[in-house]
């Protein structure tokens, strides 16, 4: 029998005693619905951050999938009117901010979030920023290959358009002083990052076009995330590479870094030393040339004298077909024949014809065809003379070209320069030239680079402006 004080037996004394007991059951439908109106009731409007995965994207219209992060993930329906709202297709793996409604699915019990809004976070909504622009743009024919100017093969000076500061810039002075380094560059500084980094990158261009004394510019900037190279994405710079009357080449960021700028620019190198090795001529490479053409016209000298003898010898065969001595001995065989048919004759006829003869011989002996070997050969000799005497003054003049380029190279050298007791002095650590005295105020280490070497010194003393 069970104890009266037992829960039980309290129960089952009360139901002896005609006391009537009830209890609260809930059904499942209750339940769900008791909490979803708590659930309802108790959250705003969230904005959430997380991960797309579990896409599904059925023929109603409407899109289900999982919101998760390192610790945990939730349910999320969006339905069609406001998924016809999106402005890009959402894709597993895709980080979202959404805004959202916290609710219960009841027919399963599920905990969810009814989805009103979502965007991509970060830098994927930088990515699409990226693709509209380069879209509308190109559509424009903003990128069109037929409207890019092609780069001067030397040019005279180049422009960099870049921070004074960054490693963007060495790199850009290294590798042109490296492949020529008779070529000057002048430095646009400008920013290249952060607020206010577009307008002042249009505003070097800018400077630079009006200025026009640079045959191509570059625009240049280290590597970085796609925050960092968000001023090389917007539409006033694109506009403004386009609207330059200079050949504009771009150098932004890695490899892997692709910009609006890179494709708005006349040519797109991968980083800023490529663009470096793209604008500048190889010294190397021009001496090659040089020599090439140092060939080339030597060769064109040698096939002259080559033509110019053939046709010395066809002259001379000419000449030997024709030769005065040929035509002699014609003119002795048909005079022998009349001689001996002379013989035959009488006296009489005979000495006519002598005497007739006389002055045939008289004229002969007038354009005799010695006197006339002898007038070719001296004609012959004066065209052996001048052609020789052409061949040497082409040879002296192509020498005196080639020495005078060889001085002009000498002379636009640097080292040269240095070679007569100047010196370049730059500040350190940063590398900058000193041009001014307030440049390097006392305690200043600077290197000055001289001829034989490099000095390294402190400023002392600096003389006021």
């Amino acid at each position: 029998m069970a104890d009266s004080k037992s829960p039980g037996g309290a129960s089952m004394a009360l139901a002896e005693s005609g006391v009537r007991f009830s209890r609260d059951v809930y059904s499942v439908a209750r339940l769900v619905s008791e909490v979803r109106s708590v659930l309802d009731g108790s959250f705003p409007r969230l904005w959430v951050r997380g991960e797309i995965s579990n896409l599904a994207q059925p023929a109603s219209g409407h899109i289900y999938f999982s919101l998760k992060d390192e610790a945990a993930q939730v349910r999320c329906a969006m339905f069609r009117p406001k998924r016809r709202l999106l402005a890009f297709r959402p894709a597993n793996g895709q980080q979202v901010l959404v805004r959202a409604r916290v609710t219960l699915y009841e027919p399963r019990g599920e905990f969810q979030l009814v989805v009103e809004h979502m965007e991509p976070d970060g830098e994927g909504a930088l990515r699409l920023a990226f693709e509209r622009l380069k879209q509308r743009l190109a559509a424009e024919g903003l990128f069109d290959e037929g409207a890019k100017r092609p780069l001067p093969a030397f040019p005279r000076q180049v422009g960099l358009i870049t921070s004074p500061t960054g490693a963007a810039v060495r790199d850009l002075v290294s590798v042109l002083a490296r492949r020529c380094s008779a070529l000057p560059a002048i430095i646009y500084p400008a920013q290249v990052q952060g607020e206010g980094a577009v307008e002042s990158l249009v505003a070097a261009l800018d400077l630079a076009n009006a200025r026009a004394e640079c045959d191509v510019l570059i625009l240049a900037r280290g590597g970085g995330s796609l925050e960092d190279l968000q001023a090389f994405n917007e539409e006033a710079l694109a506009r403004a590479i386009r609207a330059s009357a200079i050949p504009v080449v771009s150098g932004v960021g890695h490899e892997i870094d692709f910009t609006i700028a890179d494709l708005a620019a006349d040519r797109r190198a991968a980083t800023p030393s490529a663009a470096a090795e793209l604008v500048a001529p190889s010294a190397e490479h021009l001496q090659q040339r040089l020599t090439g053409l140092i060939s080339r016209s030597t060769a064109a000298q040698q096939r002259r004298l080559g033509v110019a003898g053939q046709r010395l010898a066809a002259l001379l065969r000419h000449l030997t077909l024709l030769h005065p001595a040929y035509r002699l001995q014609q003119q002795a065989q048909r005079l022998d024949l009349f001689q001996q048919r002379l013989a035959t004759l009488v006296a009489d006829p005979l000495q006519r014809a002598r005497t007739r003869l006389g002055p045939v011989v008289g004229r002969l002996l007038a354009v005799s065809p010695e006197r006339r070997l002898e007038l070719a050969g001296v004609a012959l000799s004066g065209l052996g003379e001048r052609l020789i005497r052409a061949q040497t003054e082409l040879l002296e003049h192509r020498r005196e070209r080639l020495l005078r380029s060889l001085a002009g190279l000498e002379a636009r050298s640097p080292l040269a320069t240095l070679a007569r007791g100047y010196a370049i002095v730059t500040r350190m650590p940063d590398g900058e030239i000193v041009r001014a005295p307030d440049q390097a105020p006392a305690g200043t280490r600077i290197e000055a680079r001289v001829a034989a070497g490099v000095l390294h010194a402190v400023v002392e003393r600096s003389p006021p402006d």
